[in-house]
């Protein structure tokens, strides 16, 4: 029997082409081919240029945020330090947006986007980027890394005069961008999911498939966890074991987790509607109001630390720093410090959104983190637990990715045993975003992951 006789008849008489042949072909075509090279070559180029360009932020932050401050005799950056930073922040965000070519990449608010920007536009990108984030904007480098990556390759493309076929252009804009984005993440697997669901592939029928399977696999895990334990009996995984020990989950782990879902839904939610509106603010006026944002978000800051004593730090920048000493020292917050982290960071992170230049994902992890550690007094709720059930629902609410929310949480854990979690965390803050009112529109294009 001839590989053609397998094919289904199409009403013609012809046979169809089945989807193992259709990609066996699309392997084979010779561009392809060409475009699969070209992309495993230019990811050691753009890995480099991403490794730079996140050391060089790290740099310029510690020397504006510690070694300053410290060369003028302070311990810490005084209350007011974010105001005269940020300031500079919007003018030069101000000035790449109205002057360079690409605006210095899209709105963090517009949300993440695969591919990259052209040559010309990779200036504007860094420029932008780099004023905003060591100076203190409540955002991550997600955004510009994956416009650096993506605009890197195009580049690389031009350089050796390949073709520029539609299909090179979105293999190679996205290749490089996961190039870029697995630096910021340490992990491949975190930026290859990311750019699978934050490209659309599949669009809505992905998403109507791959939500119940995520909650069911969530459930599953529960159940199979939880009569386990019950009966001493054991079906073999292929989980590793570790000598560590882990929490256990219990049954207030899971309600506790879900109801705080509902919650982090509802407050990144209005976090991005602040967003959306601060960008519609911003449109009138770029320059100018730019800057009166970028101000704003600092005096945000500053309000946090002039009330709590603590540092404005732990309000400005994206919060990954923070997140760490979070997770190593959750009992050094009190009560009071945790509720005003939470509502300075939040509208600092929603003015950021609409008007400097940065990614979303970061300080929405620091605001689910804090959200559990805030709620892990309650009866039946650890911390861990909490933390990782707040970052999976603040990502999933601030991105609308699920996936790599759940991906993306369990390896900053480092543990499976808080999966099940994490999963019905993402899944219930996900639906919670999806039924609430889309909000403002801010004039811009959204990813598809927005």
């Amino acid at each position: 029997m001839t590989e053609s006789s397998d094919r289904p008849a199409a009403s013609d008489g012809t046979t169809q082409p089945q989807e193992p042949d259709r990609l066996r072909d699309m392997v084979r075509s010779p561009g392809y081919l060409k475009a699969l090279v070209l992309s495993g070559l230019i990811g050691i180029p753009i890995s480099l240029a991403a490794f730079w360009f996140l050391a060089g932020l790290h740099e310029l932050e510690h020397v504006l945020w510690s070694d300053l401050p410290q060369a003028l005799d302070w311990d810490t950056p005084p209350w007011w330090w974010p105001l005269p930073l940020l300031l500079v922040a919007g003018v030069i965000v101000g000035l790449v947006v109205t002057h360079l070519p690409g605006a210095g990449g899209h709105i963090p608010i517009a949300g993440l986007r695969a591919g990259g920007p052209s040559a010309a536009a990779l200036p504007g990108v860094v420029i932008a980027a780099a004023a905003s984030l060591p100076f203190g904007a409540v955002l991550g480098p997600e955004a510009p890394l994956i416009a650096l990556g993506g605009g890197l390759a195009l580049a690389f493309r031009n350089l050796v005069r390949a073709p520029a076929t539609a299909q090179s252009t979105v293999l190679l804009g996205a290749a490089g961008s996961a190039a870029a984005i697995s630096a910021i993440f340490g992990n491949p697997l975190v930026g290859a999911v990311l750019l699978i669901e934050a490209a659309g592939v599949g669009g809505p029928q992905l998403f109507a498939i791959m939500l119940p399977a995520l909650l069911s696999s969530g459930v599953g895990a529960l159940v199979f966890t939880g009569f386990g334990r019950w009966t001493g009996l054991d079906t073999g995984s292929l989980a590793l074991k570790f000598a560590q020990s882990s929490p256990r989950l219990d049954t207030g782990d899971v309600v506790w987790s879900i109801l705080m879902a509902v919650v982090l839904g509802a407050l990144v939610h209005l976090v991005h509607a602040g967003g959306r509106l601060t960008a519609a603010f911003v449109a009138a006026n770029t320059f100018g109001r730019t800057v009166v944002c970028a101000v704003a978000a600092g005096g945000c800051a500053a309000l946090y630390a002039a009330i709590t004593g603590r540092s404005p730090e732990e309000v400005a920048s994206s919060g990954q720093a923070t997140l760490t000493e979070l997770a190593s020292h959750p009992h050094a917050w009190g009560v009071g410090a945790l509720l005003a982290v939470l509502l300075f960071k939040s509208a600092a992170y929603a003015i950021c959104l609409g008007s400097l230049r940065g990614g979303p994902i970061f300080p929405a992890l620091f605001l689910g983190a804090a959200m559990g550690v805030l709620l892990s007094p309650l009866p039946g709720l650890g911390v861990v637990p909490g933390m990782a059930a707040g970052m999976a629902a603040a990502a999933t609410a601030a991105l609308r990715l699920p996936v790599c929310s759940v991906v993306l949480v369990v390896l900053i854990l480092g543990s499976s045993d808080t999966i099940p979690v994490v999963i019905l965390s993402a899944v219930t803050a996900f639906v919670v975003t999806e039924l609430l009112p889309p909000g403002p529109a801010t004039g811009a294009t959204a990813s598809p992951s927005q």
